[in-house]
């Protein structure tokens, strides 16, 4: 590692993964991070860790668990039928039609 590298540490309560770790990490997951790239996720996974320790911190023995943050409810309207268009209005708008219905060129080159 180059010696830039050295400035993050884990010595450091602010950043308690140092670069050879990311660069470790990286090298098991095959991502070819150059030294800014480790020193930056270094510090990024740092403030992370640091955060989740805040969290971990707060006393939440009294809170109830949930899976939402706020009530879901669905939204629902009334079926209510509607005139739509006219298939043969709209097959005659249509560049090919066969058989009543769009006709399309094959995907993928298979002919039918």
């Amino acid at each position: 590692m180059a010696h830039r590298l050295s400035a993050v540490t884990d010595a450091s309560p602010a950043a308690p993964l140092s670069v050879d770790v990311i660069a470790k990490v990286a090298r098991l997951a095959r991502l070819d991070l150059d030294d800014d790239e480790t020193c930056r996720f270094a510090a990024q996974l740092s403030d992370m860790l640091a955060h989740f320790a805040d969290i971990d911190a707060l006393a939440l023995d009294d809170v109830e668990p949930m899976s939402q943050p706020y009530a879901l409810r669905n939204v629902l309207r009334d079926d209510v039928v509607e005139v739509g268009l006219d298939r043969g209005d709209v097959l005659a708008a249509a560049p090919a039609v066969e058989d009543h219905r769009f006709k399309v060129p094959p995907i993928l080159g298979i002919e039918p």
